[in-house]
């Protein structure tokens, strides 16, 4: 990733954090991601905002895509947590096709769905 697409992504990351928007406001947010190679697979460390009230309305997954939006991990979230704001789950093992550059991470919400706001995960072989 070049220095302008990279200041880019964390400058919509923090943005995104610290001011949410209007559109955003019942999705499931993707404030922080932190990948790395472990054996064949990749981890996945995924830091998630969003306004739990419990278990009618919670963030209840995230998934890593490549860049046709096929998916190559899921991270189902088992229970609300309305106390741990944000909070980080990982995923082990996600298989990574030979060549892929970026990757793109998003997350759930019970009621909503799936944000439209996807964070890119640039990895470093």
């Amino acid at each position: 990733m070049n220095k302008p697409a990279r200041h880019t992504t964390i400058l919509s990351l923090i943005l995104t954090a610290m001011f949410g928007g209007a559109a955003l406001a019942d999705d499931a947010q993707v404030v922080a991601v932190k990948a790395q190679q472990s054996g064949i697979g990749w981890r996945f460390d995924v830091t998630v905002q969003h306004d739990d009230t419990g278990w009618d309305h919670y963030a209840d997954a995230w998934e890593v895509l490549d860049k046709d939006g096929n998916r190559l991990g899921l991270r189902k979230l088992a229970h609300p947590h309305v106390e741990e704001q944000p909070f980080t789950r990982s995923l082990n093992s996600v298989m990574v096709p030979d060549g892929t550059r970026v990757v793109y991470v998003r997350a759930s919400c019970s009621q909503s769905g799936w944000s439209e706001q996807t964070v890119a995960v640039t990895l470093t072989h």
